[in-house]
């Protein structure tokens, strides 16, 4: 039964989509049926086509021993007792959303009680693996700021799962006006659910019609083609060959059937799960969206981005290929796009993909002068480009990158560039900085250089930059510890639709 989405967050305990104990037990009956028959493979075979059966089967001893009845009573009891058990898990298992808490309240002997606040979220993600959409349900997965501090929803139906994604971003964004709501046309099971099935994953009422990236086959397949992960499995494969033409054991050569398998399904995985790749603008923040089967869509709401990473790995330069990470506050348990890391927002895009997905996600720096920045940071060779660049001294440290290497400080944001062979440019908008620090060791001192960090949450960007002049260093150190703390008394984008508060100037 679908709810109006003001009936999900008027602050009462709601239970989860009857089908839940179902989508959650019949995947343990799958597993301990695919064992059971597993074990008895033999036996079924012998039993249709006929033949001997082994001295020690396990039907016949059961059979012989008078045993059937007592085993069938055994396995009916169990089924009982685990669909019971399902059953009151799903019943002790509630939610509650109030204009300050998401709260979860689970488990039957040990109760275990959640909460996350909303000024604390993170991204909403929706899951819809393909049994679930079956049945018209949709998982949901709150990301709050914290290690394991997520909340799922497991499961609701699928209207109420994208309703309830609405509300619960509508109060963390500092608006307690009513959501409009529409009616829900009854009509046929099957109808809705192809249709769930067939539907995008950019709700058209929440986004624009369109994802701003369309993310074609060629280059998805060029680009994991030509991944550091196919160069380590060639270079595998080609050291077990060379073994076995020196050895003459074949026996070297068999033992790649099996990394092969793992390979292609790798692949495979990694295919699948870019398809229907969206990425768009909603009011509440970016909406990422991906997978063929099994469908994942998330909102990462406004000043949610603590720092971006572009690279470019060398083997993607004469296709002008790149590649978008962001470091978030939280950690989803979904995988992303391309089976990577949900910190990955672009698996794959040229320049003119990367520029439309950067001008989103960093709505500060959208006049022509940043834009140009932007576009240098990522493929000048360096020079005087708007970058502060490494002296021509920082060459022994730095044979190949001293050009490149270097940063810009923007009004909204810090620029970190570094790479000649693979190309890296990180942006951390000043509001998400934790701290700043610099770095001189013994041979950093001798060369008058130093190193300069920028702090952000926990992730896998680490906005590092070395071999940078001394007194530009102390420079960027001492400019950024200004610009940071004013930029973070203004920031007010945790509370997005919120009337905006002019925040009390910060002095260090």
């Amino acid at each position: 039964m679908n709810l109006e989405p003001t009936q999900l967050t008027d602050g009462q305990w709601h239970r989860l989509h009857p089908a839940t104990p179902l989508l959650r037990g019949a995947i343990a009956l799958i597993v301990i049926l695919g064992f059971v028959l597993g074990n008895l493979r033999d036996t079924v075979i012998q039993l249709i086509v006929g033949g001997p059966r082994a001295p020690e089967d396990p039907l016949d001893l059961i059979y012989s021993r008078g045993l059937t009845g007592i085993v069938l009573l055994v396995v009916s009891t169990g089924l009982i007792v685990f669909m019971i058990a399902f059953y009151f898990s799903w019943r002790m298992h509630t939610f509650r959303i109030t204009d300050e808490l998401v709260e979860v309240r689970s488990g039957i002997l040990f109760r275990t009680n959640r909460k996350g606040r909303l000024d604390r979220i993170q991204g909403i993600n929706i899951v819809r693996p393909f049994f679930a959409r079956l049945f018209g349900s949709a998982k949901l997965e709150v990301n709050v700021a914290g290690q394991d501090a997520n909340i799922q929803l497991a499961y609701l139906s699928s209207a109420n799962a994208d309703a309830l994604r609405r509300e619960i971003l509508r109060l963390a964004s500092g608006t307690h006006e009513a959501a409009s709501t529409t009616p829900v046309v009854a009509g046929a099971l099957i109808e809705r659910r192809i249709a769930e099935l067939l539907a995008p994953e950019l709700d058209p009422a929440a986004a624009t019609p369109a994802s701003i990236v369309n993310l074609h086959l060629g280059r998805l397949l060029g680009s994991i083609i030509l991944s550091g992960f196919t160069v380590f499995a060639l270079v595998v494969a080609g050291t077990m060959i060379w073994v076995t033409s020196t050895t003459h054991q074949v026996f070297f050569l068999v033992t790649l059937a099996a990394p092969i398998l793992g390979v292609g399904s790798y692949y495979l995985r990694k295919f699948a799960k870019s398809l229907r790749y969206t990425i768009a603008g909603t009011p509440d923040g970016i909406r990422v969206g991906f997978g063929l089967l099994s469908t994942s869509n998330e909102t990462l709401p406004p000043g949610r981005i603590h720092s971006i990473e572009v690279s470019q790995p060398l083997l993607w330069r004469p296709a002008g290929w790149w590649e978008i990470k962001v470091n978030r506050a939280a950690n989803s348990s979904t995988r992303g796009s391309a089976a990577q890391a949900n910190t990955t927002i672009l698996p794959v895009g040229n320049l003119a993909d990367v520029k439309k997905v950067l001008e989103l996600m960093l709505p500060g720096l959208v006049d022509d002068r940043s834009i140009a920045l932007l576009e240098r940071g990522l493929i000048s060779q360096g020079g005087d480009d708007g970058f502060i660049n490494s002296p021509r001294r920082a060459v022994i440290i730095r044979w190949f990158s001293w050009r490149r290497n270097g940063f810009a400080i923007e009004p909204d944001a810090v620029l970190l560039r570094s790479g000649a062979i693979w190309r890296r440019l990180v942006v951390v908008p000043h509001a998400r900085m934790q701290s700043v620090a610099m770095h001189q060791g013994p041979l950093l001192r001798r060369l008058r250089l130093a190193a300069i960090v920028v702090h952000t949450v926990h992730g896998p960007i680490h906005a590092r930059l070395g071999a940078v002049d001394r007194d530009a260093a102390i420079a960027f150190f001492t400019d950024l510890a200004h610009t940071a703390a004013r930029s973070s008394g203004r920031d007010t984008s945790h509370r997005w639709r919120s009337v905006p508060r002019i925040a009390p100037e910060v002095t260090t």
